[in-house]
């Protein structure tokens, strides 16, 4: 049976490593509710997303946060209080030389969109180029 590219083991990840070698760098997006702040108020801390787009900001990937949030500026100042790095709320982290409505990323971390893989990718891809840059690869 012929499988589609992206629905086969490790595709996704690989794919991310290509682009970071290839530009040196990726265009992640981040939920904001639910996947660094805790609206609903459970008690979750999210410290573990955090930490990865802190890892991600290191390898100079451009963080875009994305939300429906009404308030901007509390997304700002949580942001900031937070330490947890962005290039911008709610806009494109590259120019494409088009209009486009679909933002765009090479991963979006978000609470409702396979959060467990792209994490696990990602997480991946820090400790992968950090022991390359390492070695001198």
């Amino acid at each position: 049976i012929l499988m589609d590219e992206f629905l086969k083991e490790n595709s996704a990840y690989e794919r991310l490593y290509a682009e970071y070698k290839k530009y040196g760098s990726l265009t992640v997006g981040f939920d904001f509710d639910g996947t660094v702040h805790d609206y609903h108020k459970t008690g979750a801390t999210y410290e573990m997303v955090k930490k990865l787009l802190r890892d991600l900001h290191k390898l100079k990937c451009k963080l875009i946060c994305w939300t429906a949030y009404h308030n901007l500026d509390y997304v700002n100042n949580f942001l900031v209080e937070h330490k947890i790095p962005f290039n911008g709320i709610n806009t494109d982290g590259i120019e494409l030389g088009w209009e486009s409505r679909k933002p765009f990323f090479s991963a979006l971390l978000d609470d409702r969109a396979g959060l467990v893989q792209v994490y696990n990718d990602l997480t991946k891809l820090v400790n992968t180029i950090t022991n390359e840059k390492h070695l001198g690869i």
